[in-house]
């Protein structure tokens, strides 16, 4: 089973390379998806994987890169779409 979540994390998570971050760990976890940054200085994930490894990925985050400070996670479940072959960072 496949299920999706997006994500937007707030904190200190840009300029510390907080979506490399991400994207690593995504790869990691053979979740697909998509890593940005947002005008408002969060940070949105959409996430695509088994529930497992969503919810490892989100525990990762919580963690973040050294450098970066996560404050708090919003999460919501959005439809699969299957859209996504690989994990990105997008600009």
């Amino acid at each position: 089973m496949i299920v999706a979540k997006r994500l937007v994390v707030r904190g200190r998570v840009q300029g510390v390379g907080f979506r490399f971050f991400v994207l690593k760990t995504a790869e990691q976890l053979g979740i697909t998806g998509y890593v940005r940054n947002l005008r408002d200085g969060t940070v949105e994930i959409v996430a695509e994987g088994t529930p497992i490894d969503v919810r490892a990925m989100a525990m990762d985050i919580l963690a973040g890169p050294r450098h970066g400070r996560v404050d708090d996670i919003d999460k919501a479940d959005i439809p699969v779409t299957g859209q996504y072959t690989s994990f990105e960072i997008r600009y």
